[in-house]
């Protein structure tokens, strides 16, 4: 009880028209592209099943090419996964690369109807990938596609669907061993992430952690 309380209280603090001003200030790289991937607009629903999940924050451009280039890879040879891809502003960012694909998933129907419309609508002249997905599904029961993949993490999930997500993609690994590097961003179960999973940590920053499938 005194759990969903304090949810409850954070969700009215959320609510307060101060804290909707402090989230409108990511919209920049919408103005920018003319979508819709700031968490200013979330829908009221959205916003409370975040604070019982994960909330949602679209992640910064600038960390977001950090992270990227500190993997030092042949991204022609990947396929990207945003686990927890809320409106799709890491897809769009990730478009920047020439992966294979790009999948998106998120569990709540709202965000990810706008992630829809924002790839349909994207255009940019930095697009290297156009081959751009989202879809709904919770990704602690995500099935893993078996090419080699990059996945991002932007603290997606609780403890619990971080749990059944590293076991699904350990068992997908064991089935089918194959390269796999995993972005963790804002990485606040990091200490889990190494100590239960077939993943090694490469890199990383208090922003970020790198990992890498050694199978």
């Amino acid at each position: 009880m005194r759990e969903l309380a304090a949810i409850g209280w954070q969700f009215v603090i959320e609510s307060t028209p101060e804290r909707k001003r402090q989230r409108y200030g990511d919209v920049e790289y919408d103005w920018e592209y003319r979508v819709d991937t700031t968490s200013a607009t979330v829908g009221w629903r959205s916003r409370l099943l975040g604070l019982l999940h994960s909330p949602y924050q679209p992640i910064e451009p600038e960390l977001f090419r950090e992270m990227m280039a500190e993997l030092k890879i042949d991204f022609s040879q990947f396929t990207f996964i945003d686990i927890g891809s809320g409106k799709g502003r890491a897809l769009l960012l990730a478009a920047e690369y020439p992966f294979q694909r790009i999948l998106g998933v998120e569990l709540l129907p709202e965000l990810n109807l706008i992630a829809q419309q924002n790839i349909k609508k994207f255009s940019s002249p930095l697009q290297r990938c156009r081959d751009i997905d989202a879809v709904r599904l919770d990704g602690a029961e995500f099935s893993f596609p078996r090419e080699p993949l990059v996945i991002l993490l932007f603290n997606p999930l609780p403890v619990e669907g971080l749990r059944k997500l590293v076991q699904n993609l350990e068992g997908s690994l064991r089935m089918n061993p194959r390269e796999v590097r995993v972005v963790y961003g804002n990485p606040i179960f990091e200490e889990f992430l190494v100590a239960n999973s077939l993943l090694a940590k490469t890199a990383g920053t208090p922003q970020y952690a790198l990992f890498r499938a050694e199978v």
